[in-house]
Order: C-alpha cells, then structure tokens, then sequence
C-alpha cells in the first residue's frame, strides 16, 4: 500500500516535530550518556574524525525502550502504517548522543557514528528535514538516504575493518551530490 500524499505545509511541519524530538530526546539521554571506552574509540579510530569520537555520547538501555514521537498519531491517523518503531531499533542517534537497546557491537557502534556525522555535517533540522523527504519519498525506513548511506558504509566497514576511509568524507560527497 503506498503512502500517503502529504502538501509542502504537512512535511514542512512534521520536520519541525521531528527536530524537537531529536533535542528532546538528546537533552533527555545525554546525561546518563557516557563517552566512548578507550577499546570503542580504537576501532572507530581511522574512520571517524577524533573530534566526532570523544564528543559522541553511548547509552545502553536494556531494560527501557524509547518512546516513538508524541506526533506519530497524526501521522497514523492521515494513513501513514509503516512508521519507524523507535522502542525495536537496537539504537537510536540523537545528535551525538546514541542510545541502545542492545550492547554495543563494533558494527552497530560504526552505524550509529555515520549518523553523528551526518548530523555534524547537516545540523539536526535539515537532518530532520532529510530524514522526513527521505520516508516520504522512499515509502520505507530502508529506503531513507541517510539510512542507505549509514548501512552502506557500515556494510563497508564489516567487510574489512582495517581498511580505513574517511566517513567525514563519504558524508560530505553525498550531500555535494544531494544523494541525501
């Protein structure tokens, strides 16, 4: 079943409510967040800009889940039944703060980090905003660009993690060439 249609004004207002979640959820989780360990910023290291490593916050929530957005209703109720469901996701990126469900595996943790980097680069309203065109133009979570981008570098590094290359710079060519 396609999704449906919705005007310039409904998108527009479903990345504002997205970027408010984004800093709502960040200001919730950061301060029970932790830095990485030195073990998680040695693998990411050749990848990940040193910056982007110490300031990326980690939190494990095993027994907690995180709350879809407080406007998916609307969303449901204009027909939208295929809507991302935050508390199943092993993690969630909020800014630079990463939020789990599940331990951090060396892959999860290189997905995660592609999304801080995409927030670095865009800045969490057009992250937002990119995010919101990217469903709405995809149909699907796995059809959001800057999900294909994340699992395809992540896919990238499983196959050889010693063969280093710079996520700052994958990131940067895919928004030059607006794949975003």
């Amino acid at each position: 079943m396609p999704i449906p249609r919705l005007t310039h004004g409904q998108i527009a207002q479903v990345c504002g409510l997205l970027a408010q979640y984004i800093r709502s959820q960040q200001v919730r989780h950061a301060p029970l967040a932790m830095p990485l360990s030195r073990e998680q910023k040695d693998t990411m290291a050749g990848f990940f800009l040193p910056q982007l490593i110490d300031d990326t916050r980690l939190l494990v929530l095993p027994s907690e889940r995180v709350a879809n957005p407080e406007f998916y209703p609307m969303l449901r109720n204009l027909g939208f039944n295929n809507l991302p469901d935050q508390s199943t996701m092993a993690a969630i990126t909020f800014s630079n703060t990463v939020v789990s469900h599940v331990a951090f595996t060396a892959g999860l943790l290189f997905h995660e980090l592609v999304h801080v980097e995409q927030y670095r680069q865009l800045g969490i309203p057009r992250f937002a905003e990119l995010y919101v065109l990217g469903f709405v133009n995809g149909g699907s979570y796995q059809a959001i660009p800057l999900e294909v981008n994340a699992y395809a570098l992540g896919g990238r590094y499983e196959n050889n993690h010693d063969q280093h290359f710079s996520v700052a710079e994958e990131v940067a060519a895919w928004a030059a060439e607006n794949r975003f």
